[in-house]
Formats: C-alpha cells, sequence, structure tokens
C-alpha cells in the first residue's frame, strides 16, 4: 500500500532592499578607474582584513547602492557571483564595479583575483548587468584597475 505525502509548507515572501546609511561622494559619474577608485577608497583603505563590496551603477554610471558582499581574514576573501548580483538586481542596476582591498598595502592581483573577475564578468553577461571593471585597493593611495591591466 502506499503511503502519501504529507503537505509541504511554502513561505510567501517579499524581497527589500534596506538603505542602511548613505554617503555623499563629490564625483556623480564614475568614468574612469581613478574616479572609481576613489569612491572604493573610502570603505577600503587600512582595513586589516580583506572587504569585497559592489558598487551598482545606473545607465549614466552614477552610483546607486554599495554593499559589503563579503569579509574575509588578512589574505583572502570568499567571493561568489550570487552574493555579488542580490544587490545589483535589488538595485536595478545597468552594470557594477567591484571593490577590494590588500591589507598588505600591494594592490597586485592575484591569479584568485584575476579568476574571480572572469567567472563574476561571464555571470554578469547572462544577467544583463555588465561588470565595468574590479579595482584592488592598497595603501597610501595606490590601487589596480583590472580593466587597465587585464583588459576585463
Amino acid at each position: 500500500m502506499k503511503k502519501e505525502a504529507s503537505a509541504k509548507r511554502i513561505n510567501v515572501v517579499s524581497l527589500k532592499i534596506v538603505k542602511e546609511s548613505s554617503i555623499l561622494y563629490d564625483v556623480r559619474r564614475l568614468s574612469t578607474p581613478s574616479e572609481a577608485a576613489g569612491l572604493g577608497k573610502r570603505f577600503l583603505e587600512d582595513l586589516d582584513r580583506e572587504q569585497v563590496i559592489v558598487c551598482c551603477l545606473d545607465n549614466k554610471n552614477q552610483p546607486v547602492s554599495i554593499n559589503v558582499v563579503s569579509v574575509g581574514t588578512l589574505n583572502s576573501s570568499l567571493v561568489h557571483p550570487r552574493e555579488v548580483f542580490k544587490t545589483a538586481i535589488l538595485s536595478n542596476a545597468a552594470s557594477i564595479i567591484l571593490f577590494h582591498n590588500h591589507p598588505s598595502g600591494d594592490p597586485e592581483p592575484s591569479q584568485e583575483d584575476i579568476t574571480i573577475t572572469t567567472r563574476i564578468k561571464d555571470a554578469g553577461l547572462i544577467l544583463g548587468i555588465e561588470l565595468l571593471d574590479h579595482i584592488i585597493i592598497g595603501s597610501n593611495g595606490e590601487f589596480r584597475s583590472l580593466k587597465e591591466i587585464k583588459n576585463l
């Protein structure tokens, strides 16, 4: 005799972005890696652990939201495209810029940095949200744009 499966409860949900705070940034439109790095430095310079943040932009490359995607350790941070694009989708972003810091102060990209950049770029193509750049923040105002050095 076949036993009937019990009913399954399904949650009905809604998704929302919660604005935690805001900042005033004097560059309205991000059109160069240097302008973008200035924004990333406000959040990442001089931190003692790696952090990854995503800046979501509208059609005119104006920042609409910033979100911490990952907080890692002294020399690594786990990043998954799902976490990067979650905020971008909810923010109705046309494109994104990814930032992360190197607490060592050396902004040179590692092979892992290049690999995750390629993965996020590919995911963005599928979703229709372009990865404009991945900027690594070092110390003393130094940064590296993967768009400039690896031709994203």
